[in-house]
């Protein structure tokens, strides 16, 4: 049999390299089985390799197992060529994307402002925006009654905030916004209640300046000239009046803008005082504000003037209040007295308060007229009252006795009031010594006297001693000292002679 052994090991050899990872030596096939008539050729593709190891329908049951043992094929080694892998199971088709779905609505669509041509309208993003994003938003209007919805914005908005154009005034309008994105519309989100294309009412408000809160005064002739602004929407309605009746307006001139009103008098009178009223209005609604406006003069004199009483040096008078205290309160009197001798006017009392008063130092033998002026916040009346009759002071007899002075008695001992400095002299330098008041001037404790070197001098209470270009031995303790009746005083100074 030698030609069977040849395809024996042409198969093994086919086997080894077709076969699966298996141990380093697998287990021989038995020498009695022959390979199938059909063995693939080294070329066949490794699926078929399985089949060639399979045993022949003709081997015995007992050796079944040895195709088994022999899987596992050898380690190739890393320079061997790379043998073909076993065919991959078929591709699976890749999981198709869920599909897209629609965002949540919009959240908390409001109004934002309204006027008579616009509506403005904000939300807030939905709370699920899914898992295709957001492309943004569809603003749909309907106007109340239609039934049909037609989207205002001809693209998407991505913005939260958006301006409805071009309405018209009296529309009423259900207003709604939808999230757009890959999955389609949201559910919209509706404003609860129809939106009417209007412009919006301000309730109407006076700012009144904190000036005119309390009564503003004027004096007569003064310019008038008050603005008060105010707010409102739409424009408000603005009028004003006098103590409850409508505004002359020969006399007050009243000009309204959108934000404020101007109150104008060219020159005030007495008659323009009172309480004038302000009013703004926007349809149901109104706001009003009050000034009291006060126009003053000068007042009138005291309606009577007297003498009440007159005594030594002293005369009593009384008068009463004005009768025109000038539309403002009284301030207070000026009283003036005049001598008959001179006639000359003097005030003695001013800014007085009182409606009586006494006048006192008056001159004995003299006789005296007086007269009272009013004054108020505008000043002093233009004229005065004259009180009736006049008010002579007579002579009394009066022994004057001058007060008895016990003389004082001012001497004393004298007494050094500053210390003498010391000093410092060059030789042959004439050199003083001051001391106050008259002294006896001493050296080293000798009395100088009237030694030619020394000058005493005293000139207004300061006494001076003057060295007469002073040589080396002039040096020392000089004493000044003070002596009279009552005692005596010292002071000394140290004087230094230096060389040149």
């Amino acid at each position: 049999m030698p030609a069977k052994p040849a395809p024996i090991k042409k198969g093994l050899k086919v086997a080894k390299k077709e076969a699966p990872p298996a141990k380093p030596e697998p287990a021989p096939a038995p020498p009695a089985v022959e390979p199938p008539a059909e063995v693939p050729p080294a070329e066949a593709p490794p699926a078929e390799a399985p089949p060639a190891e399979a045993p022949p329908a003709e081997a015995p049951p007992a050796e079944a197992p040895a195709p088994a043992e022999a899987a596992p094929a050898p380690e190739v080694p890393k320079d061997a060529p790379a043998a073909e892998a076993p065919p991959a199971e078929e591709n699976k088709a890749p999981t198709p994307p869920p599909p897209a779905e629609p965002t949540s609505e919009p959240l908390e669509l409001v109004v934002e402002d309204i006027n008579d041509v616009s509506v403005t309208i904000q939300w807030r993003p939905p709370a699920n925006i899914g898992n295709a994003g957001l492309d943004g938003y569809t603003v749909e209007c309907c106007k109340e009654g239609t039934g049909e919805w037609k989207a205002v914005n001809e693209e998407l908005t991505v913005s939260c905030r958006y301006v409805i154009k071009n309405q018209t005034t009296g529309d009423r309008l259900n207003i709604r916004v939808v999230a757009v994105n890959a999955g389609g519309r949201s559910p919209p989100a509706t404003l609860p209640d129809a939106v009417l294309v209007r412009e919006v009412v301000d309730r109407p408000k006076i700012r009144l300046p904190r000036f005119l809160k309390q009564r503003y005064v004027l004096k007569v002739g003064e310019k008038v000239n008050i603005l008060v602004p105010f707010s409102g929407k739409p424009q408000p309605a603005v009028s004003w009046t006098k103590d409850g009746q409508p505004i002359d307006t020969k006399r007050v001139n009243i000009r309204n803008s959108e934000r404020d009103s101007i109150f104008f008098i060219r020159a005030a009178e007495r008659a323009d005082s009172g309480v004038y009223e302000m009013c703004v209005k926007v349809d149901s609604f109104e706001d009003k504000a009050q000034l009291t406006l006060q126009i003053i003069e000068l007042p009138g004199p005291p309606a009577s003037v007297k003498i009440v009483d007159s005594w030594g040096f002293n005369v009593a008078l009384e008068w009463t209040e004005p009768r025109d205290n000038g539309n403002t309160t009284i301030t207070g009197y000026t009283v003036q007295k005049a001598d008959k001798k001179t006639g000359d006017w003097f005030t003695v009392l001013e800014h007085y308060h009182r409606l009586n008063a006494t006048i006192s130092d008056l001159i004995m033998g003299n006789t005296y007229s007086f007269r009272v002026f009013t004054e108020n916040k505008c000043g002093i009346s233009k004229e005065a009252t004259v009180a009736k009759g006049s008010a002579t002071i007579q002579k009394i007899g009066i022994d004057y006795k001058p007060p008895e002075f016990k003389e004082h008695n001012f001497s004393e001992a004298p007494k050094f009031t500053t210390n003498m400095p010391d000093r410092c002299t060059t030789v042959g330098y004439t050199t003083k010594l001051l001391c106050s008041p008259k002294i006896q001037w001493m050296k080293n404790q000798m009395i100088i006297g009237d030694d030619p070197k020394y000058r005493q001098l005293n000139n207004q209470g300061i006494c001076s001693l003057e060295i007469r270009k002073p040589g080396n031995f002039d040096g020392g303790v000089y004493i000044c000292k003070a002596i009279n009746e009552h005692g005596e005083a010292h002071v000394s100074c140290k004087l230094e002679v230096k060389r040149k």
